[in-house]
């Protein structure tokens, strides 16, 4: 067989492309890796994003640092992720309200969130708590849904503006309940649970993080939580799932880097993640957050990605339920 210098030149070229592939996915990380918070720093999704990298940064032999960039609901950082070269240097650390729900809620948006990104791995959820005033006389989820019923729009429920999750959530209850549930919404989740204890609005949802101290201290009434289990941090406080089976609508979060990121660096990540979810001091320090952990199939980039597409599904069909106009 004859070959000419030329093929064999071509033949160099890709042998010596394809080994130099292997090279650089074997040795990142070789420099810093950036994640992106499309939140200010000392925000919820900040201090989720600090605690994870710090422990996934050890278990990679590499410093990984935050970087924040606010601003349109963390569209704007999702937008610069979704751009970047996907060479495993920079990440979106992702929230359900720019990955999820922003879809619906912006009419411009310059990302896909299913088309756009690599999921690399989930993070712990964080369950949100329905709260009721102390002295409300309602004991149980179902009372108050009861009463909805009865009284269509004289159930009043607070969250932090129209699209926020508090916001999106119990209008997804009352979906599901088949019930017409007055959204007043404030600058905020604070202001809200401000006129919960006061007795002003009946209820709200709030994370569990922030809710648990006003739980604890007998200002509100925890009557069930927005995950499909119970909390480990509320015992005995029943899951919205038990009376609408399948119900669900966490805080979560987890990391995205732009399409195309090479496969190798995708496992070597998810890799380094799982060995920090081993450490019981790191687990048990997300759980006094207010962070309910997963099965670990879930935190997997494939389950991840699955995941995402069916948020994205669930929240077009809330606001549109909603008819909550997008900007």
């Amino acid at each position: 067989m004859n070959i000419s210098l030329k093929q064999l030149a071509c033949a160099g070229v890709v042998s010596l492309a394809a080994i130099g592939t292997g090279a650089n996915a074997q040795a990142w990380p070789n420099k810093p890796i950036t994640w992106i918070v499309g939140g200010a720093a000392g925000g919820p999704t900040d201090a989720v994003a600090r605690n994870v990298a710090q422990q996934v940064s050890v278990k990679l032999g590499q410093s990984i640092v935050i970087e924040n960039i606010g601003g349109a609901g963390g569209t704007i950082a999702s937008t610069k992720v979704a751009r970047a070269k996907p060479d495993g240097y920079t990440f979106l650390v992702g929230h359900v309200g720019y990955v999820a729900a922003a879809p619906s809620l912006y009419t411009k948006l310059e990302y896909n969130p299913v088309k756009d990104f690599d999921a690399i791995f989930r993070i712990p959820d964080i369950p949100g708590v329905v709260v009721v005033n102390a002295n409300s006389p309602y004991k149980t989820l179902a009372e108050m849904l009861a009463y909805a019923r009865q009284n269509p729009g004289k159930l009043n429920f607070g969250d932090a503006g129209v699209g926020s999750m508090s916001n999106l959530v119990a209008a997804m209850l009352a979906s599901r309940s088949g019930t017409k549930i007055t959204a007043v919404s404030y600058k905020g989740n604070g202001p809200a649970m401000l006129d919960v204890i006061g007795g002003t609005i009946d209820g709200m949802i709030d994370p569990v993080n922030t809710v648990l101290p006003q739980v604890r201290n007998g200002k509100v009434r925890a009557i069930a939580v927005t995950s499909r289990t119970g909390v480990p941090q509320l015992p005995g406080v029943p899951p919205v799932a038990d009376l609408l089976p399948g119900f669900e609508g966490t805080v979560w979060f987890g990391i995205y880097g732009p399409k195309g990121t090479p496969k190798p660096v995708i496992e070597k990540m998810h890799a380094a993640y799982l060995e920090a979810m081993k450490d019981p001091a790191f687990t048990q320090k997300l759980q006094e957050q207010g962070m309910q952990l997963l099965p670990e199939a879930a935190y997997a980039p494939a389950a991840f990605d699955a995941f995402t597409e069916s948020e994205v599904r669930k929240y077009q069909a809330v606001i549109k339920d909603a008819n909550i106009q997008p900007q």
